[in-house]
C-alpha cells in the first residue's frame, strides 16, 4: 500500500510541476510577446467566442507578482494531494471542475467582463477534497479535509463578491467551489480506503456473504456444563 501512495506522490509531483510550468511559460511568452494580448481569450460571459475560453483561461493570469504567483504556490500541493489519494478520479475531477466552472461563469457572469485564471480550478480542487472527507466519512478522506481546511480555509471568502476586490472573479471561485462540491458527491465510491480488518474481526464474523444466512456450522460448541435456553 505504502509502495502505491508513493508512486501516486511521485506522479502527482510531476503533474503539478508540469501545469504549474505550463503556466509560467505562458505568462512569460505574453510578456515577451505583448502585442499578442492573450488576455483576450479568457471567459466573456455572452458571447460565443468567449466559450473558447472555458478551456483557455486557466492558463492565463493578469501579473507574475499578484496573480500567478499565488495561484502556483495554492494549486501545487492540491493537485499533488489529489493525485495521492483520488489517483483513479483525478483526471476526470480536474476536467469536470475546468468545464463545469468555466461554463457556469460564461452563463452567469457579468455582460463585457472577462475572467482569467486557474484560481476556479483551484477552489474546485480545495472543494472537492474538503467535502469527499464529509460524504466520503473515511479516516483517510477526513484527513485530507483537515489538512485542506487548515492550509486553504480563508479561501471562502474569495466566493462572496462583498470581500472579493473588483478585479477579482468571486464568479469563478464560487462556481469552482460548486463543482467540486457536485464531483465529490458523484465519486463518492471511488478510491474509497476499505477499513482495516483485523483478524479477530474475520474469526468472528460467521455470516454467509453471499447468501446473508447466519452460518452455525462456524460457531464453537458451548463449554461443558453449558445449558442452551431451547
Amino acid at each position: 500500500m505504502l509502495k502505491k501512495e508513493i508512486k501516486n506522490l511521485k506522479f502527482g509531483i510531476w503533474v503539478a510541476a508540469i501545469w504549474v510550468a505550463i503556466l509560467w511559460g505562458i505568462e512569460l511568452l505574453d510578456i515577451m510577446l505583448w502585442q499578442v494580448e492573450m488576455e483576450r481569450y479568457g471567459i466573456r460571459p455572452g458571447y460565443w467566442e468567449g466559450l473558447w475560453g472555458i478551456l483557455t483561461s486557466p492558463f492565463l493570469h493578469g501579473s507574475i507578482k499578484d496573480h500567478l504567483v499565488g495561484n502556483s504556490l495554492s494549486l501545487f500541493p492540491l493537485v499533488v494531494t489529489l493525485f495521492i489519494f483520488y489517483r483513479k478520479v483525478a483526471w476526470r475531477v480536474i476536467g469536470f471542475i475546468i468545464v463545469a466552472t468555466g461554463f457556469w461563469v460564461w452563463v452567469i457572469g457579468d455582460l463585457g467582463s472577462n475572467h482569467i485564471g486557474v484560481s476556479g480550478v483551484i477552489y474546485g480542487l480545495a472543494s472537492f477534497q474538503f467535502f469527499s472527507g464529509i460524504i466520503r466519512r473515511d479516516a483517510v478522506s477526513l484527513v485530507v479535509s483537515l489538512i485542506v481546511v487548515m492550509f486553504h480555509g480563508n479561501m471562502v471568502w474569495g466566493a462572496i463578491p462583498f470581500f472579493t476586490p473588483e478585479h477579482v472573479s468571486w464568479e469563478g471561485h464560487l462556481f469552482g467551489a460548486i463543482a467540486g462540491l457536485v464531483v465529490a458527491f458523484v465519486y463518492r465510491g471511488e478510491d474509497k480506503k476499505p477499513p482495516k480488518q483485523y483478524s479477530w474481526d474475520r474469526e468472528e464474523n460467521t455470516e454467509n456473504e453471499d447468501t446473508g444466512v447466519w452460518d452455525y456450522r462456524n460457531l464453537q460448541p458451548p463449554p461443558q456444563g453449558f445449558n442452551h435456553p431451547d
